[in-house]
């Protein structure tokens, strides 16, 4: 009984100096971190978001050989093992195949998590190409103030779209005190994200940061005088026919996105980003993006990582598979993908709540089970 007390005590005590802190030091937000704990695909019912409108529709084709395709019992076993909650695969630009588990479909919400770094980054090329970003070679300062002065003056926008700024951002998804955990339950995504300092060399060494994406949203809303959904919706939902508006979480009620994650959509509108980027950033013969810009993103930045070695696996904000540089895909945290395979005119969709934990080359297991697949259909 006395044990129990003093848990019972040293537990209340915790508590007590956890909840003194997060309240004297104005970081309310740390409640969050510990009631929400970890993050989920339905995390867009938790927080602010701002609607990605539609247009007119542009529904998928229907491939003849719908759902007769070879599908090995060890990718099912894999991906249901990994919580799978939708699966599809757009050949020659109609629906190959198609799996939902667990009660979603082909319009059920789901986050996007990192991908949404990918479609971020399709907004600089588009920015870029309206002539808003003048180049990828401008400092970031010349939009945002807070870069202006001391070694946060020597970091170029290309420095963001490569990983490399040189900044303090703590990648930390565990540890609810990391900037990383502020950005996701924290009210205020631009105090946070301009906040970093500079501790190395910009362009000298790649580290994954989503501070950094989220800076190159800030830049957009910036340049555009819009919100990134609203932008995201002008250029990107409606021209490529989305069938259905997404939801982009935001910081609080008419705040800034999330840039680096929470694009909160569905298996066959995400696949319209990968036909986009099949078709070299075009759509229906129309350039949506810079082609310069396209060609760049998705080749390997070649900037030495942590290990030492040269990056041969990220562009800008796109994911390379080494095995085959010729494919490439947008990544989220829980296994959310969506792969590019031009020699086979496919694209390749895979939502869930789970991703295998080991990488080989920096690619997930279940993606290289997936990118086999596809090149063996």
């Amino acid at each position: 009984m006395k044990m129990f007390k003093k848990t019972a005590l040293l537990l209340l005590g915790v508590i007590l100096l956890f909840s003194a802190y997060a309240l004297l030091s104005g970081k309310t937000y740390l409640f969050k971190a510990v009631i929400y704990n970890f993050a989920n695909i339905d995390d867009y019912k938790k927080f602010t978001n701002n609607t990605v409108s539609v247009s007119t529709p542009q529904p998928w084709d229907v491939s003849p050989a719908y759902n007769k395709i070879r599908y090995p019992d060890t990718l099912n076993s894999l991906l249901e093992a990994l919580g799978s909650v939708g699966l599809l695969m757009i050949k020659n630009d109609s629906v190959l195949f198609e799996k939902y588990w667990d009660g979603y479909s082909d319009s059920s919400l789901s986050g996007s998590f990192s991908m949404a770094k990918s479609i971020t980054s399709l907004l600089v090329g588009i920015a870029l190409k309206e002539g808003k970003i003048k180049s990828v070679q401008d400092p970031v300062s010349n939009y945002l103030p807070e870069f202006a002065e001391g070694d946060k003056a020597k970091i170029k926008i290309i420095d963001l779209l490569t990983m490399s700024s040189g900044t303090n951002w703590n990648e930390s998804y565990i540890n609810p005190f990391s900037v990383t955990t502020e950005a996701y339950y924290g009210p205020d995504l631009y105090k946070t994200a301009t906040g970093v300092k500079a501790i190395n060399a910009p362009g000298t060494l790649h580290i994954y940061k989503s501070g950094d994406t989220q800076l190159l949203g800030l830049i957009l809303e910036k340049v555009t005088g819009k919100s990134l959904s609203r932008y995201a919706a002008e250029k990107l939902w409606q021209p490529l026919g989305a069938q259905h508006p997404a939801l982009w979480s935001t910081d609080h009620e008419n705040g800034n996105e999330k840039a680096y994650c929470c694009f909160n959509s569905n298996t066959r509108d995400f696949a319209r980003i990968g036909k986009l980027m099949l078709d070299s950033g075009k759509w229906k013969g129309r350039a949506i993006i810079d082609s310069a810009y396209y060609t760049n993103s998705i080749k390997a930045c070649g900037i030495k990582d942590e290990t030492g070695k040269a990056c041969n696996y990220y562009g800008y904000q796109w994911w390379i598979d080494p095995q085959h540089p010729e494919i490439f895909y947008a990544r989220g945290i829980l296994g959310q993908y969506i792969i590019v395979i031009p020699s086979k005119k496919m694209i390749i969709v895979r939502l869930g709540k789970m991703t295998f934990p080991i990488r080989v080359q920096t690619v997930p297991k279940e993606v290289r089970y997936l990118i086999n697949w596809g090149l063996g259909v």
